[in-house]
């Protein structure tokens, strides 16, 4: 069983930046380092979208609407990964959760952006 634990949300205005972070605890172990992990967001009524991932060599991918403004990261001595997110618009505002790409673990409580204008 793996246990992911979001944090790093928060209100900001438009432009503003926010790092979010993503600690995988329990059966993971050592093996964290061999998944492919993403970051994920969703709104209500909406399906979870892919934002970002990072391949377990480290390659970060991002979708098109964050290209540019976000960044990917991982830290395998912590279980880790982040987001760090510059230029927030208002769409950005969502809860973001953090999964292994192919989403096998269950998902943790995610984290609140809110992003005014």
């Amino acid at each position: 069983q793996v246990q992911l634990v979001e944090s790093g949300g928060g209100l900001v205005q438009r432009g503003g930046s926010l790092r979010l972070s993503c600690v995988a605890s329990g059966s993971i172990a050592s093996s964290f380092k061999f998944y492919d992990m993403a970051w994920y967001r969703q709104t209500p009524g909406k399906q979870r979208e892919l934002v970002a991932d990072i391949t377990n060599g480290g390659i970060p991918q991002y979708s098109d609407s964050v290209k540019g403004r976000f960044r990917i990261s991982r830290d395998n001595i912590e279980n880790a990964i982040y987001l760090e997110m510059y230029n927030l618009k208002p769409e950005d505002s969502a809860v973001y959760y953090c999964n292994e790409k192919l989403t096998r673990w269950s998902w943790g409580q995610g984290t609140q952006v809110t992003v005014s204008s």
